[in-house]
């Protein structure tokens, strides 16, 4: 969904602040983001980040999020989707 309309009737105020987490780092030229750095960005615990990359891996159509790795944090791997 590209529309911000889209976005807010799709995600909930977490994932859509979580999504535009995200797409500022990959602008930066990320593709590898921690939970725990993530959750320290925007004041949520890991374990709610967690929760909702895990959703959003389901259901986001803009961007292919995966989990990674696992060491003091999971990491997710974030790339966007080939239209």
């Amino acid at each position: 969904m590209s529309t911000k309309g889209g976005i807010r009737e799709r995600y909930n105020e977490t994932q859509r602040r979580i999504l535009i987490h995200l797409k500022s780092g990959l602008k930066m030229g990320k593709s590898y983001f921690k939970s725990k750095y993530i959750a320290k960005d925007l004041g949520l615990s890991p374990k709610e980040v967690g929760i909702n990359l895990a959703i959003l891996s389901e259901i986001c159509d803009e961007l292919d999020i995966r989990r990674w790795s696992y060491s003091n944090s999971t990491t997710w791997r974030v790339t966007p989707r080939a239209s």
